[in-house]
């Protein structure tokens, strides 16, 4: 029997993985997301506040799957889930991955008690009947609620009625009023003669959100549910069960709403986009982390960078904004170039494997020192082969392109020929580097360096040739500044 319920069928079975209640922690919560579709930046702003909170107070992060929606659940979508927490380092404690679908006779069990004790009833209204109530109610300028009919229908004569005909089991929600404290948005109440009774199942294999949630919850023993504002309405559907069931009531805390740069409801070119998408155009999981965080919370002291370890011993639910947070784009990419700037070597290299040609990681000391000039100009490491290109392949370019200007072309030419014999007398980098300064500063900057840029990079945005030269060498650079004398 679970500890605080009464009369519990499941015999603990829900807690699979878990651990027994003699042990628990004080603190448990869960990130419950149904794999019906992508892993998108509302979903991971959840897991990642419930992770936090339960780290800050040394409690348990727990992970349930709720694919009761057959029809619409798919593997990959969990596999995603599962991934996408994996890579922001969201580890849950729970040994045993938990389903809804795996769970059909706890839920089955409750179902059968709530009918016996009175608080559910099959209802067998079509959905042409429920329609033409709804309307009738609209109508008149009443909010559409169950009206109640199948209430009346003998308890003993619907069990028999729902072996033959199709029928769904309705909670009687009482007509009270009620209030909960929610820990963000203080006090709220709700009102019970405005919902109507609600369906909890399509049958006793069939139960639907709002019963599922309520007895997970509680076998699991949730004593936090921390989630997304639009579920404020299922909170009073919820609590009414619990009651009806006997069981303790969880603390509530209702994140807000992540609106678009617009500062309206976040468009569906974010909410189509995946975490892993994010992944694969070369964000760090730390500039995520940091980012995501933001979204809604707010350190003690007003600071952008903020490490994982820092927001740890930082987050409480009472520095959570009730109004709504901006997903700023901008702000993502400059906090990743903040993070890819600090990042080792080694993770470098991991992370951009799957990013660049497989020839160019047969250099990887090349690779990380044209990283260390490019890292500057790109947003993330998605962007890096297009930008770096350069340095393992100098791509064609037209030969009027290494003219600056109005300066004459035999004057480039005449420029590049000092350079190269330049580069011939020099032994070192640093020496020709040297050189070639001088000589822009006496005949003219654009009309050095802009020809040396394009034969080094072959593009007119790029690294300084100077910067260049120190990537590639003497040699290289002699080679393509011969090229480029033959172009012109």
């Amino acid at each position: 029997m679970v500890h605080g319920s009464k009369g519990s069928p499941s015999n603990n079975s829900g807690r699979a993985g878990v651990g027994p209640s003699s042990g628990r922690t004080a603190v448990r919560v869960r990130f419950a997301p149904s794999p019906t579709g992508i892993l998108h930046i509302g979903n991971i702003r959840t897991a990642l506040f419930n992770w936090l909170f339960a780290k800050h107070v040394g409690g348990e992060f727990l992970l349930r799957i709720e694919d009761t929606d057959k029809a619409r659940s798919e593997k990959r979508h969990e596999k995603e889930i599962l991934e996408g927490l994996k890579w922001l380092g969201l580890e849950w404690d729970n040994k045993k991955l938990i389903r809804q679908s795996e769970r059909g006779d706890i839920y089955k069990g409750y179902l059968e008690r709530l009918l016996k004790d009175g608080h559910a009833y099959y209802c067998f209204c079509s959905a042409e009947e429920l329609e033409a109530e709804r309307q009738a109610q609209l109508s008149q300028g009443l909010p559409p609620k169950y009206g109640g009919k199948c209430r009346r229908i003998d308890p003993e004569a619907a069990v028999k009625k729902a072996k033959s005909e199709p029928a769904v089991i309705r909670f009687k929600i009482p007509t009270t009023q009620g209030h909960f404290q929610d820990i963000v948005r203080g006090k709220v109440a709700y009102n019970g003669d405005l919902l109507g009774d609600i369906i909890i199942a399509k049958g006793l294999d069939k139960p639907l959100y709002n019963f599922a949630v309520v007895v997970d919850d509680r076998e699991m023993e949730i004593t936090h549910v921390i989630r997304g504002e639009d579920h404020l309405s299922n909170t009073q559907k919820q609590i009414f069960i619990q009651d009806a069931l006997g069981f303790p009531r969880p603390h509530y805390a209702h994140l807000p709403l992540i609106l678009g740069p617009d500062r309206k409801k976040l468009s569906k070119r974010y909410l189509d986009k995946s975490l892993l998408d994010y992944k694969k155009e070369g964000y760090l999981p730390e500039a995520m982390i940091n980012f995501l965080v933001l979204l809604g919370w707010h350190p003690v002291e007003d600071r952008e960078i903020i490490s994982v370890d820092d927001v740890i011993k930082e987050f409480t639910l009472d520095r959570v904004q009730k109004g709504g947070a901006v997903f700023n784009p901008e702000k993502l990419d400059w906090l990743n170039s903040f993070y890819m700037k600090g990042a080792s070597d080694e993770k470098i290299l991991e992370l951009i494997e799957p990013l660049v040609p497989a020839l160019w990681l047969k250099k990887k000391d090349f690779l990380l020192k044209v990283f260390s000039i490019e890292k500057s100009r790109i947003k993330n490491l998605s962007e890096f082969s297009s930008i770096a290109g350069f340095f393992f392949e100098l791509p064609e370019y037209p030969a009027n392109e290494l003219l600056w200007k109005n300066t004459p072309k035999d004057k480039i030419k005449s420029n590049l020929k000092k350079i190269l014999e330049t580069l011939k007398n020099q032994k070192n980098i640093p020496g020709a580097q040297e050189s070639i300064t001088r000589f822009a500063d006496k005949e003219g900057r654009g009309e050095v360096f802009w020809p040396l840029r394009v034969a080094l990079s072959g593009r007119d945005a790029s690294p300084s040739p100077l910067e260049i030269m120190d990537v590639i060498g003497i040699k290289e650079a002699m080679s393509l500044v011969r090229k480029a004398i033959k172009k012109l």
